[in-house]
């Protein structure tokens, strides 16, 4: 345990630095934003692009995996969006609620702190967590949202779930660099350089923009985001293990990663679509500052305990 804790250490004293400079305002909350977008959109799409051209989908793709994954996340988001039912939330608020419960931030800590951690081969079992989040969940939020607002469907919001993914950086350099690895087409050296230095400001600077969005973050709400922040970094885990190690049992290594992902804190993304539709920024907002800060003790906990 104390191992485990030194060895995630780094990656959350980074994200502290990065609170700081944006609670002393060194970093503006602009600066933040371009910071961000520069990992996005270019580091964080140059480092799995270089990871997924390197890797085999048939190798990769496991569908025990996901059956173990989606099973603990269903369970996850039922419990969740049946508290906010018997609060008497509607159908849009308990949806983003929903989404803290189950969506952690995978592409920008959990990916390149678990290569440090467990390794490149913790990178296919990453890929298929995140790829799952992206296509299932950020799916699904969209649907209920529009569903719970014009009390029906339309072709528009398909529409708008197909565009929203093909314009997302991370779905799109997973499928590229899939898609290069089956015309089994070597990397160029020069390309390969390119991407490696490229990709490697990610790891930092996705930390650092984490950080410093978290000063921005308001604490409103605390009774709400303290029950979310449990819903992610302990029911998440939980139900998640139940799915990978008895119902869809995986080898202890990609179980270990798998849980260990379901461990990560609530995604910022979440507050990104709160904040687009209006639906609960503030309690996503503060979900988000706390399980990040408690996360710090509560990943190397569940590392330990499902790796024992």
């Amino acid at each position: 345990m104390t191992e485990i804790f030194l060895r995630t250490l780094p990656f959350f004293a980074i994200i502290a630095l990065g609170f700081w400079a944006g609670y002393v305002r060194f970093f503006t909350e602009q600066a933040t934003a371009y910071l961000t977008k520069f990992v996005f959109f270019f580091a964080l799409s140059a480092m799995l692009f270089r990871f997924a051209a390197n890797l085999n989908f048939a190798e990769v793709f496991d569908a025990r995996l996901i059956g173990g994954y989606l099973f603990g996340c269903a369970i996850v988001y039922c419990i969740a969006t049946v508290v906010a039912f018997l609060r008497k939330l509607d159908m849009q608020t308990a949806a983003v609620e929903a989404q803290c419960a189950v969506i952690g931030n995978t592409g920008f800590l959990g990916l390149p702190m678990f290569v440090m951690l467990f390794g490149e081969a913790s990178i296919g079992p990453m890929m298929m967590v995140l790829a799952t989040d992206l296509i299932v969940f950020s799916s699904l939020i969209v649907i209920l949202v529009h569903a719970g607002r014009d009390r029906r469907m339309s072709p528009a919001v398909f529409r708008t779930i197909g565009l929203g993914l093909l314009k997302n950086p991370m779905i799109v350099a997973i499928s590229a660099g899939l898609l290069w690895s089956a015309f089994k087409v070597p990397i160029p050296t020069p390309m390969n350089d390119f991407l490696s230095i490229l990709g490697g400001a990610s790891t930092p600077g996705a930390l650092f923009a984490i950080g410093a969005s978290l000063a921005g973050k308001s604490a409103e709400r605390v009774q709400v985001a303290g029950w979310l922040t449990f819903c992610k970094l302990v029911l998440h885990p939980a139900f998640v293990a139940i799915g990978v190690l008895l119902v869809f049992p995986l080898d202890p290594y990609t179980a270990t990663v798998v849980v260990a992902g379901a461990a990560l804190p609530v995604a910022g993304n979440v507050y990104m679509l709160a904040q687009h539709y209006g639906i609960a920024p503030h309690r996503v907002s503060a979900a988000i500052l706390f399980s990040t800060a408690l996360s710090i003790l509560t990943v190397p906990l569940v590392i330990a305990w499902v790796g024992g």
